[in-house]
């Protein structure tokens, strides 16, 4: 057949860029936190940029149901793999319920920085590479440390999509390594107050609804501000 001129660059599947280390290699919480500061530089940007989606504006009272993504594993989640999770479990949910019937909170942040001893791997790099030598790495990427019993992600939805929601979950349990469970909460929606708890005390004016969460007026502080409350709480009722 014909003879193909020969160049470096045209082989396939072959590229000048480095790949990513496996997540394995990050896995477990080994060293100290090592976030970005003004003496780490250059640090990459994390994956994930969006923390809430959904019906973010949605009322405490739209959604009383709430489960969590809690990890049941001391490890190292990176940026990559909650962007990963973030998208599966959205794209689930706004096919099945709806892009106004559920609201998605991610609840951990990656700021531990990992870092990456660039190794050549040429021919004659022997010669170049200094081994063990000042092995202190570069910046490599961002991952987030969980601990057992940590909530990696909530979602408050309607009673009705309950098991839209745990399946939602389940699925997003594939793009993170180690151990989750599944938890569905006692509370009402992303407050601390238990349902029954949460009823009375908004029925009584205690707890007042405000954005996604409650505001708690227990009766302390000046007379001013609970006579405005008082006055407040007519007004609704």
């Amino acid at each position: 057949g014909k003879i193909r001129p020969f160049s470096f660059g045209s082989r396939r599947g072959r590229s000048s860029k480095m790949g990513r280390r496996p997540a394995r290699c990050y896995r477990y919480c080994k060293n100290k936190p090592y976030p970005k500061t003004r003496y780490n530089r250059g640090v990459p940007d994390g994956k994930i940029r969006i923390f809430d989606m959904g019906k973010k504006k949605a009322s405490v009272e739209e959604f009383p149901l709430c489960v969590h993504l809690v990890s049941n594993e001391l490890e190292q989640l990176s940026s990559e793999a909650l962007e990963a999770g973030r998208i599966c479990c959205n794209k689930y949910l706004v096919k099945f319920i709806g892009k106004d019937g559920f609201h998605i909170r991610m609840r951990i942040h990656p700021h531990h920085v990992v870092r990456i001893n660039k190794m050549l791997s040429c021919a004659g790099a022997d010669r170049l590479q200094t081994g063990m030598r000042g092995a202190y790495g570069k910046p490599l990427g961002r991952v987030a440390r969980v601990s057992i019993g940590q909530s990696i992600m909530s979602v408050r939805a309607k009673d009705a999509n309950k098991a839209h929601v745990i399946e939602a979950l389940r699925r997003t349990k594939f793009k993170f390594p180690g151990r989750q469970i599944i938890v569905v909460s006692r509370f009402w929606g992303f407050t601390k107050w238990e349902r029954a708890e949460y009823e009375r005390m908004r029925d009584s004016g205690i707890l007042v609804p405000d954005g996604a969460n409650v505001q708690h007026f227990n009766g302390h502080g000046p007379l001013t501000k609970w006579k405005r409350q008082v006055v407040k709480t007519n007004q609704l009722a």
